[in-house]
Order: structure tokens, then sequence, then C-alpha cells
């Protein structure tokens, strides 16, 4: 399994899309589970493709294709993942936020979450602030996460977080941002409740926060 394992990681590195998901088709034939493939193959795949692009080997071109790639093969794993015995863990918003328009990002949490047992209200891209709102107002949502790639438009997450105080649902869900941007210190700054510089991260501080509220 390991070889398959390995060459799955590979072709998705690669953005190899048809070979990657003739692969992991292969892979399912053979007995090899959905999260096997996922949590060995694909994430660290694009780990290593984030890493890639932070260190300028790779550019947005490369990046972007590597995503899809994962993306599709995400796609092949859904059902049986849905089928499998993962426990629902909750309901997340998220959205790239109103001004920004760069959606891979938030595109492999959103896969993660899915993949990890959360349900997922995606925003999509330019996300306006009222629209989080609604949805935390309107569904039983836990989490907000949101996503900003320019400098430009972090100030929308702090009126997001400003705008679910005013409405009285602040407390009501825990709040995530991330992005090549944004800091730790930006999170505390704007009262966000975490940080994470990657999706892995983002979905583990899901998993860590939410048990903790729910155990209180």
């Amino acid at each position: 399994m390991s070889n398959t394992i390995e060459t799955i990681k590979e072709k998705c590195v690669a953005g190899k899309r048809a070979e990657l998901a003739q692969l992991v088709k292969q892979a399912l034939d053979d007995g090899v589970s959905a999260k096997d493939i996922m949590m060995d193959g694909l994430i660290p795949a694009m780990a290593i493709v984030g890493e890639k692009y932070s260190s300028g080997e790779f550019f947005l071109p490369q990046m972007m294709i590597a995503a899809r790639a994962m993306t599709e093969a995400m796609d092949l794993l859904k059902e049986k993942l849905v089928e499998s015995s993962f426990e629902k863990k909750g309901k997340v918003v998220l959205g790239t936020v109103a001004g920004d328009f760069h959606d891979i990002g938030k595109n492999i949490v959103k896969v993660m979450l899915e993949g990890g047992g959360y349900e997922v209200v995606d925003l999509g891209v330019d996300a306006p602030v009222e629209k989080f709102v609604e949805v935390v107002q309107t569904q039983a949502v836990q989490a907000v996460l949101m996503s900003s790639l320019i400098t430009l438009t972090m100030e929308s997450m702090r009126r997001t977080i400003e705008a679910l105080e005013q409405a009285g649902v602040r407390k009501s869900v825990l709040v995530g941002v991330g992005g090549a941007p944004v800091t730790q210190k930006f999170a505390d700054e704007i009262g966000a409740d975490f940080y994470s510089e990657d999706a892995y991260g983002a979905v583990e501080r899901c998993n860590e926060l939410l048990q903790s509220r729910a155990m209180n």
C-alpha cells in the first residue's frame, strides 16, 4: 500500500489529474481506505505543494494545478468517506472575505473539513460580511472560517467579527482566520478564536476547540 500512497502523493504534487484519479480508483478497488488515501496521500501532497510555493520553487499556476488535481481526487473519495464511520463533528461556514477572489486555500480547507466529518457551508469568494452573519443566524453552524490572500482585504475579517458581535451571535460560534498575509498577532487583535497557517492546522484547531466547547 505504501508504494501506491507514495505514487498518489507524487502525482498530486505534479498536478497529474488523470493519472491521480486512476490511481485513487485503483487504490479503492484494492481495498485501501478513503481515509488513508486522504490522510497519507493527498493531504501530505498539498503540504509539500504549500512548502514549494512558499519557497518559490512553485508558482501560483503550479499550486492551482495541484489543488485542482486534489479536488478531483477528493470527489472520488467523498462517497466512501461519508459511508465510513466518521462521526459528524459539526457544521462550519467558510469563505474568502469581501474583496478577495482567491479560492485555492479555502477549497483545500473545505475538502479537508468534509473529509474530516464536517458539513460545510461554502460562501465562495468575495463573501460579504452580511452573508457570514446571515448563515450564523439562520443555520446551526459551530464555526466561521475566513480566508484572505490580500493584505487590503484582511479588514473584512475584523468587520465580520464586529458584525457578529452586533448581531448578538459572536459567542455562539468559533471564528478562525487564515491566509498568506494573516498572522497570529492579527488574529488576536481582531478577536478571532484561532489562526492557522495551513489547511491541516485549521481542521485540527476546529477539532480541538469544538471538542473543548462540547465538554464545558
